[in-house]
């Protein structure tokens, strides 16, 4: 079925703005990229879009109240950055399942703000080897840095210990 068709059915007789709550889920996307969401679903805060061959998120409509975007098990390799312009207020995206394959894209996501919980399970495995090497890195540094403060630490006190009896 496609995604225009499923739309209507899922309003079930109510207006778009009407809606809180819409699952697209295993519809057809025409072109890979969304039709029949358009910007009169002002209240919308859930959006399940899962399994749907998407692979743009370009025609996304502005949806200010969104709180929770599903996105897994598509064909989305980038255009992340259009969510934080279209729904500054997300708090939760699943993006489990697509076609990323480097960090650079999914720092797009830094400018969504609200966000608490970002899913990306089933990514590539060059991505997350690079993501874990990075992340043992910074932990690796932050170690050193709090080992070299405990010797600044340590010398201070010594220092000041034989300064007293002097």
């Amino acid at each position: 079925m496609e995604m225009k068709k499923r739309i209507s059915l899922e309003l079930r007789n109510r207006a778009p703005e009407e809606v809180t709550e819409l699952v697209l889920d295993n519809c057809l996307c025409v072109n890979g990229e969304i039709e029949g969401l358009n910007d009169t679903f002002k209240e919308l805060e859930f959006l399940s879009m899962a399994n749907v061959k998407l692979s743009s998120l370009a025609r996304l409509p502005s949806l200010n109240k969104l709180r929770k975007l599903e996105l897994g098990d598509n064909i989305i390799s980038g255009g992340l950055e259009v969510l934080a312009e279209k729904c500054p207020n997300l708090t939760y995206l699943n993006l489990s399942g697509n076609k990323i394959k480097d960090l650079s894209t999914v720092e797009a996501l830094q400018n969504l703000k609200n966000l608490k919980s970002l899913d990306l399970m089933k990514m590539k495995m060059k991505m997350k080897l690079v993501y874990l090497k990075d992340m043992r890195r910074r932990r690796r540094k932050k170690k050193k840095r709090k080992m070299k403060m405990k010797q600044i630490q340590n010398w201070e006190k010594e220092k000041r210990k034989w300064a007293f009896h002097t």
